[in-house]
């Protein structure tokens, strides 16, 4: 995944992030940041999410991605 305008410090959060394996872990690391890097991780989520939405371009592509997420 390529997700270009990340900055130093959002590039290592979405390699932090990317590494999760589920959901529930990513909601508690965004929690457990204060201030701008909560905003950051947050923000890279969200990029992730779209990124993510881009790329799908079928009905069985998305249907995998939906079964991936659901067995994190």
């Amino acid at each position: 995944m390529q997700i270009e305008g990340l900055n130093k410090r959002q590039r290592a959060m979405a390699d932090i992030l990317w590494g999760m394996n589920s959901t529930d872990e990513v909601r508690a690391f965004v929690r457990s940041l204060r201030g701008q890097a909560r905003l950051d991780a947050q923000l890279v989520v969200e990029m992730m999410i779209i990124t993510i939405c881009d790329e799908i371009e079928t009905v069985d592509e998305a249907k995998a991605e939906l079964d991936r997420i659901a067995n994190l």
